[in-house]
């Protein structure tokens, strides 16, 4: 297979996910902060006529249903090293968790990498999937997110365990 992608329309409007043979390679907001190349990108097809593709839009779905926690794809971002050290550590945050930029920086070693990490986690090309919705700035707040606060405000919405989702309506 080559390099490809397809849009989905999802609750967050219409997506682009791209692959490359046998792994995604790309998750992509309208408007992305950081939009891929169009060689990342590849031809336009059907993602229900790819089996990759449409298993990434399925799943996405059931995300967004709030029907799933984990993905199981084959992925491949394609970042440098440091990258890819950041996004396997946003991988590992569990749904309905958070942390810090400085949290990352600090796992990954030395508490002044924060913003080097922050430009890994907002270069980051598979969003959702790979979870940079769930890093916050250092004091809990929102910060930059490629598909734009309002759709990372909704994520953890989505992601917000019963308990406290309860706690605020009291």
């Amino acid at each position: 297979m080559t390099v490809r992608h397809a849009l989905v329309p999802t609750t967050l409007g219409e997506l682009t996910l791209s692959a490359d043979g046998d792994a995604l390679t790309g998750l992509y907001f309208p408007a992305h902060t950081h939009p891929p190349t169009a060689e990342r990108l590849g031809e336009q097809v059907d993602h229900g006529r790819d089996a990759l593709l449409s298993a990434a839009a399925a799943q996405l779905e059931e995300y967004l249903a709030g029907k799933r926690r984990e993905f199981d794809l084959p992925l491949r971002p394609g970042g440098d090293a440091f990258s890819e050290k950041v996004w396997a550590r946003l991988r590992a945050i569990d749904y309905g968790d958070t942390v810090t930029y400085g949290d990352l920086a600090r796992e990954l070693g030395n508490r002044h990498l924060a913003q080097r990490v922050g430009w890994s986690v907002g270069h980051n090309p598979i969003s959702i999937i790979i979870p940079c919705h769930r890093v916050l700035g250092a004091d809990g707040s929102l910060t930059g997110f490629a598909g734009g606060l309002a759709r990372k405000r909704r994520l953890l919405a989505l992601e917000e365990p019963d308990a406290e989702q309860a706690g605020r309506l009291f």
